[in-house]
């Protein structure tokens, strides 16, 4: 019987410990920039100022709440080049790059907006245009942060930039960035989500002012079950 009530508490720290973990995890609502490649689609490894996408490319945006570019949400739905400039002919002089917009979902979305649907445009280009440069023929505004960070397009989101979002919960814990209409001169993929974290990294979760519910109550059960092992030690010793 003592074996087992010590198997209990054994489990019940491991949840209690599992628990904390996940309250304690956080993530940063931003949009994140794909490059289709074939079937699949790949976190780019340049910003969308950067990146110089050739004739016939596809690259997406998701707007998400994400912890960094391995947990990244993808743009969502088919992805062909061919379907998304159909009625976009080719020009002498010019490029076509599909892009899929992705707004996200409500869950995603910062207090108090809606995202629109979802969107597959395409842009017809300068052979050396940006991939910035084609999104802005196609989906203004767009808006970008004093550190060069993506923060909406197509006026979407219409606050916020990269903010701290607390685990299991969407609402803004960081105060928006400042917005600034010019286009980016300097940025890399990795940027997208590494300023994102940088620009909160320093500022506490809403969450860390005191224990939550769940770990209180993990506390408790581990607290009757270490009780219980003491009572049943008790009782064989008489």
């Amino acid at each position: 019987m003592i074996r087992r009530a010590l198997t209990l508490l054994l489990a019940a720290l491991v949840l209690v410990t599992g628990a904390a973990q996940a309250a304690q995890a956080t993530g940063y609502r931003y949009w994140s920039f794909w490059d289709r490649d074939g079937d699949k689609w790949t976190y780019a490894t340049q910003g969308p100022s950067t990146a110089r996408p050739s004739d016939g490319d596809v690259q997406g945006f998701r707007f998400a709440v994400s912890e960094d570019s391995k947990d990244a949400a993808q743009p969502r739905g088919a992805a062909v080049f061919a379907v998304i400039c159909a009625r976009t002919p080719a020009q002498d002089g010019k490029k076509r790059v599909a892009l899929v917009i992705d707004f996200g979902t409500t869950a995603d979305a910062p207090s108090g907006e809606t995202p629109p649907a979802r969107r597959t445009v395409c842009a017809r280009v300068a052979p050396d245009a940006t991939t910035a440069e084609a999104l802005a023929t196609v989906a203004k505004p767009l808006r970008y942060g004093t550190d060069a960070l993506l923060c909406a397009i197509g006026g979407y989101p219409e606050q916020g930039c990269g903010e701290q979002v607390a685990g299991g919960d969407t609402s803004t814990t960081a105060s928006p960035k400042s917005p600034s209409e010019e286009s980016p001169s300097e940025e890399s993929s990795s940027a997208q989500s590494s300023s994102a974290e940088s620009s909160s990294a320093e500022k506490k979760d809403a969450s860390d002012d005191g224990p939550s519910l769940g770990l209180v109550a993990g506390i408790a059960v581990v607290a009757v079950l270490g009780a219980a092992a003491v009572w049943q030690a008790r009782r064989r010793r008489g």
